[in-house]
């Protein structure tokens, strides 16, 4: 069995589109259970999750989504646990590549795939999904680089979590600290084209500004710890803002996007976003509050 688990917070119309992706899914030779783990939403999907067939609703009160998928996680029957988040949709192949993968290839414990912007008008992007769809959900490079791939679109197997362990709260990147822990045990996460998940671009740039808020912070709190991390801290900020020089051709040869007008909203986001992440270091820097930051993000 496959169970496919999701935590949600607030986003019942997308949720509701996440669901309707999994239920027209290639269907996969096994069975699939769906486990919803509502986060400490106003309003609890109950109706929404009851109108779907082999929908499980769960409750999980600590905030952060690494707690919710852990109380997935504890309550699922499958073999293989895959992990989407409630405001993407799965590619129609989405459970038969995860499943392939693992029966192709039993030495594989671990896979992440790719995920992409999901576009109101593929023919005239926005700014902003001009600048994610070159710029964010990069998992073929973090898996390569850094040894973990984004928990909006992962799965293992399930003894794989129990050797690992849960993961991480709200105060830490809860899919970059797992997929590293799981690489110092010996278990390397693998990258799967065709395993594909749909994410929208952020709607305006105030979220854009809340989303590297989270990761400067968790960044933050990683560092601080070792000596000397002040001065290096506040150069890399400054390294941050001059880093749009070096994307030039990254944005020219990308793949992502097609035409001039959609790499220029690309550059020009990318321009916006860097300066704001070296403000909001450097902030950091000087004595701002790592924590009011991560508060903000879900909930004190």
């Amino acid at each position: 069995m496959i169970t496919v688990i999701i935590p949600h917070l607030d986003q019942q119309e997308m949720l509701r589109r996440c669901l309707a992706s999994l239920q027209a899914q290639r269907p996969p030779q096994q069975k699939v259970e769906i486990i919803v783990v509502d986060n400490g939403s106003r309003q609890i999907p109950s109706d929404l999750c009851a109108s779907f067939p082999t929908v499980t609703l769960l409750l999980e009160r600590t905030p952060g989504p690494g707690p919710a998928r852990n109380r997935g996680a504890a309550h699922a029957s499958g073999e293989t646990l895959a992990f989407i988040d409630a405001d993407c949709i799965a590619h129609p192949d989405w459970l038969y590549e995860i499943e392939s993968c693992f029966a192709e290839r039993e030495d594989i414990g671990i896979i992440g795939g790719d995920v992409r912007i999901a576009r109101q008008d593929a023919h005239r992007l926005t700014l902003l999904e001009a600048y994610e769809s070159v710029f964010a959900y990069r998992m073929r490079e973090y898996i390569t680089k850094q040894g973990y791939t984004g928990t909006g679109n992962l799965a293992m197997r399930k003894q794989i979590l129990s050797a690992v362990g849960p993961f991480g709260g709200i105060e830490i990147a809860e899919d970059r600290d797992w997929g590293q822990r799981a690489l110092r045990k010996g278990f390397r996460t693998h990258y799967r084209k065709g395993m594909i998940v749909f994410h929208p671009a952020r709607r305006n740039l105030t979220e854009i500004a809340a989303k590297w808020e989270r990761h400067v912070a968790h960044d933050f709190n990683r560092v601080r710890s070792q000596r000397g991390w002040r001065p290096r801290w506040i150069l890399r900020s400054f390294a941050v803002a001059l880093s749009p020089a070096a994307e030039l051709l990254r944005v020219g040869f990308s793949d992502r996007i097609e035409g001039p007008r959609a790499r220029m909203l690309a550059m020009y986001g990318v321009v916006l976003v860097r300066l704001y992440r070296c403000k909001v270091m450097l902030a950091l820097g000087f004595g701002a509050d790592a924590s009011r930051i991560l508060d903000k993000w879900n909930r004190v």
